[in-house]
């Protein structure tokens, strides 16, 4: 039986999938489990109100949300779920993702949404992890290990 999921990773499209990539090997690398699901906060809002709002009970830790252009995934996600959401604006050919950076970093008060980088998956892997780490020693390890391997390079 595959462990449970304790990273949420979300996107606004499938066409987001190979950008999101990075994101799932890194999570795979860091023997992280996770679920991934296709919703569109805009053109299917029941889909991820239902997801959202589940997700703690099915015993996620942090969520992982992928949105262009408006980028308002994160946002939805985050008024549905007491989870830490880390957003990962995606590259646009309209404004190269300035546009979903800017919609994912001015979310409203009291709905906190963390953001890395235009295109960031593997970062937003990487930071869920650490989030993991403040209360899973086997994850702290992780994490510890994969800082001392970038530095020794």
């Amino acid at each position: 039986m595959a462990e449970k999921p304790l990273v949420g990773v979300i996107m606004g499209s499938k066409s987001d999938l190979p950008a999101m990539e990075a994101c799932t090997k890194q999570l795979e690398e860091f023997g992280v489990p996770y679920e991934l699901v296709v919703a569109s906060a805009h053109r299917t809002p029941d889909k991820v109100h239902e997801w959202a709002a589940s997700a703690q009970e099915r015993g996620l830790k942090v969520i992982i949300a992928a949105a262009g252009k408006a980028a308002h995934l994160g946002g939805v996600v985050a008024a549905y779920t007491p989870l830490p959401i880390v957003g990962v604006p995606m590259k646009t050919s309209d404004l190269g993702g300035m546009d979903s950076l800017l919609s994912m970093v001015q979310m409203p008060s009291g709905v906190p949404v963390a953001c890395v980088a235009i295109g960031g998956a593997k970062n937003a892997a990487i930071y869920a992890t650490q989030i993991l780490a403040t209360s899973d020693a086997h994850y702290a390890q992780v994490i510890a290990d994969f800082k001392k391997q970038m530095a020794e390079g």
